[in-house]
């Protein structure tokens, strides 16, 4: 589609435009006044707003930026703030102690002590693979592997598995031998079961051994061995394992989800979907998730959206395609919903008079913040200040803001999937690819414009669900030649879902329609109730309305998709995590 000599597309949702927006919070909220270091957390309902330094800022921090720079840089192109993401980068390598592992550093302003948190340990080992997988780099490979193998070495072995016995490794040794013969383990599935995730992709990558192994052994401590999830498939709740954290669980989840799906082992897929299928039950339909099932029950970390989106896609690789439709519902609400665009509610500084340089800063939070992702929010307001719970506490945290890049990516990257010759689309957001382009006019109308760009042996389409069957129809134009197709035609579905298109041409147009579904449903939080109305898989309006910064009210609909100038970007090699 052209107009004046410039190409049009629909104007709805693209991830890799969120992703640009996102590159802007990555860069800028690194403290210039304390060596590039990031703030970890933001409060932006004080006057003035403020960001703030967290003992979080070391490996965990820079780990999730450095991941989160290559994502969005591989997705948009973009090139600002190379001097920033240099100085991550290189931060992130100063923090690894001669004994391969990641320490947390002093900070004079605090008493925060210097360790190798567990937690932190996972954060970097996925920049470092993410890295690696991008440039190459041999040095990058030497800490990854020297890495990997002190995480091998202070784990504690036992017949069939392994684990840590402490969430803080000091240098030399854990610090208590007790603990190690006390089996004192404490919660498994922060500090052992989301490892398994960057583990298993930097096995994938490299062939390290060691990773795979830890990837095994972890595994078998998380299903047969630990009680983080209950035979039912629910989470345990007992304060020793953090009151059911859902970040912790669900990336648990998608570490095992994805290692079932590379070892072909079905058991371990299923204890994944049994338990996958509990934890959509304490979620709403378009993504809000709660925090843990107690004191933080009601506030919403965008970690654990993301958690769910990469678990139901490794889900529906695996045969399970109603998961696609689970996961394009969490991108095109909660998750780029709670992408920080309009501060104009936000009231910050121009000057760092009031700064507490090491530890705080008041300076230009809002313009700063611009395109991070909510760290604690409710299901209709992108701040959380309920009576219940803990009432406020941050608004945005740096862990979010990673995790909110990689959930674009994952969308982005599993929009378009190639295999054995089949290309399938199993999301309808606009995506350029080297195999088609997807034009998608949703919510506005139900259509889809695929432009195909090379011979395809078999090309599928997912459907939504609402949509039917009887009532989908394809138009097929190449050059003069136009041919319909039906969805009520016989042979045309696989998959539940997925319409089937046949060989298709380079240079040929496709155009899917269907009916748009207008809905009304009632959706639970944490025994509150939330009026929506859907279009489409669309969340357009919901009650009652936020107090703070709103979700969902100010989106507009049209009855005929928008369009802009614009182009998608297309690469010949991408990469997958």
């Amino acid at each position: 589609m052209s107009q004046n000599g410039q190409k049009l597309i629909p104007d709805t949702l693209m991830l890799e435009d969120r992703a640009r927006h996102v590159l802007n919070a990555i860069i800028s909220i690194a403290d210039d006044d304390h060596e590039g270091i990031p703030f970890f957390s933001a409060n932006l309902m004080e006057k003035p707003a403020f960001m703030r330094h967290g003992d979080w800022d070391y490996g965990s921090s820079h780990g999730r930026m450095v991941d989160a720079l290559v994502l969005a840089r591989h997705m948009t192109g973009a090139t600002d703030g190379l001097d920033v993401e240099e100085r991550y980068r290189s931060n992130l390598l100063s923090f690894f102690k001669d004994d391969g592992l990641s320490y947390r550093q002093n900070n004079p302003k605090t008493n925060w002590e210097p360790n190798a948190n567990m937690i932190d340990q996972r954060a970097v080992i996925l920049a470092l693979t993410s890295w690696y997988m991008s440039t190459g780099d041999r040095k990058v490979k030497e800490a990854a592997d020297k890495h990997v193998a002190a995480l091998k070495r202070i784990a504690v072995k036992e017949r069939d598995v392994w684990y840590y016995p402490n969430s803080e490794y000091k240098y030399g040794g854990w610090p208590s031998a007790n603990a190690v013969q006390l089996r004192l383990a404490p919660d498994p599935a922060a500090f052992c079961g989301r490892l398994v995730m960057p583990l298993l992709k930097y096995h994938e990558l490299t062939g390290n051994g060691d990773a795979l192994e830890l990837c095994e052994f972890f595994s078998a401590m998380i299903v047969r061995r630990s009680g983080v999830f209950n035979p039912d498939g629910s989470f345990n709740d007992a304060l020793a394992y953090r009151s059911g954290h859902f970040h912790t669980r669900i990336g648990t989840l998608d570490a095992l989800a994805r290692f079932g799906y590379y070892t072909h082992d079905a058991s371990l897929i299923h204890f994944v979907k049994k338990s996958y299928d509990w934890a959509l039950t304490w979620c709403t339909s378009f993504g809000w998730t709660p925090g843990d099932m107690h004191e933080q029950a009601y506030e919403h970390e965008t970690c654990s959206l993301v958690d769910l989106i990469a678990t139901g896609i490794t889900l529906a690789r695996s045969g399970y395609t109603e998961y696609w439709s689970v996961v394009e519902r969490f991108l095109r609400n909660h998750l780029t919903e709670s992408q920080l665009l309009d501060l104009s509610w936000v009231e910050d500084l121009d000057d760092k008079s009031q700064d507490d340089v090491g530890l705080k800063t008041y300076y230009r939070v809002a313009e700063r913040t611009r395109g991070a992702f909510a760290g604690y929010s409710a299901p209709n307001d992108f701040c959380c200040d309920l009576p219940h719970g803990r009432g406020h506490t941050s608004d945005l945290q740096t862990c979010c803001i990673g995790s909110g890049t990689r959930g674009l990516f994952m969308g982005w990257s599993n929009t378009v999937t190639e295999e054995n010759g089949t290309v399938s689309v199993n999301f309808l957001l606009n995506r350029g690819s080297q195999w088609l382009d997807v034009h998608s006019h949703l919510p506005h109308e139900g259509k889809v414009v695929l432009d195909v760009r090379k011979p395809l042996k078999r090309l599928l389409v997912r459907i939504p669900e609402w949509a039917g069957y009887a009532k989908v129809e394809v138009r097929r134009e190449r050059g003069d030649a136009v041919r319909h197709q039906s969805g009520g035609e016989p042979s045309m579905w696989v998959k539940d879902r997925f319409l089937v298109l046949g060989e298709a041409s380079e240079g040929e147009r496709i155009t899917v329609t269907f009916p748009l579904s207008h809905r009304q449903t009632v959706e639970k939080a944490m025994g509150q109730e939330f009026i929506t109305k859907w279009r489409g898989d669309d969340v357009i309006h919901l009650s009652p309305e936020g107090v703070y910064h709103p979700f969902y009210n100010n989106r507009k609909v049209f009855d005929t998709a928008p369009m802009r100038a614009g182009d998608y970007r297309r690469l010949e090699r991408e990469f997958y995590w």
